[in-house]
């Protein structure tokens, strides 16, 4: 985390939490989302003009990046100053890149150990580190069928609906607050 962000949040402790603003998309893009968008409908829902704005602006994206984590419920956000600014997810808190060597970087840069590999009804695959579960993106499934094929991951099956409960992740933390 920034150090300008603890700052922040030293001098600004009350700040309420932001819901709902900020999504994550199954390619690792983050998105931005207005009212418009929010009324339209969940982010998860693939309804028109329900995800909002891409962000491209990268510093943006890298602070982002830096200030992002889970809160001990499993909902992760984006510590933006003194406000934590909830994420809603597409697919997963992660996105996986995999590298022509058969390593992996997160969609924020980061490289990780993989533990255990997972492969969902649709054909999705998802890889277990110590910084959380992602799903493979896409464009990476052939390096992934690689791996697989190489012996380096030996995926299990898993149903999508049962990976939040399974892996402790929120995919919606706004959904939580109408509760």
């Amino acid at each position: 985390m920034d150090d300008i962000v603890k700052q922040a949040m030293t001098k600004w402790p009350n700040v309420p939490d932001c819901f709902g603003w900020l999504g994550l998309d199954a390619r690792g893009n983050w998105y931005l989302r207005d009212d418009r968008a929010q009324a339209a409908g969940a982010f998860q829902s693939g309804l028109a003009d329900s995800k909002g704005a891409l962000l491209t602006h990268e510093k943006l994206i890298d602070f982002i990046a830096r200030n992002y984590q889970p809160d001990a419920q499993g909902q992760w956000f984006f510590q933006n100053g003194p406000q934590r600014v909830y994420v809603e997810l597409q697919a997963t808190p992660l996105i996986w890149r995999v590298q022509p060597d058969h390593t992996v970087k997160d969609h924020l840069g980061r490289d990780a150990e993989i533990q255990q590999t997972w492969l969902d009804e649709a054909g999705c695959l998802y890889l277990a580190s110590t910084a959380g579960l992602g799903r493979v993106h896409t464009q990476d499934m052939g390096l992934a069928a690689d791996a697989v094929e190489l012996g380096l991951w030996q995926p299990q099956e898993v149903l999508q609906r049962d990976l939040p409960t399974r892996f402790g992740f929120v995919k919606s933390p706004q959904s939580l607050q109408k509760k």
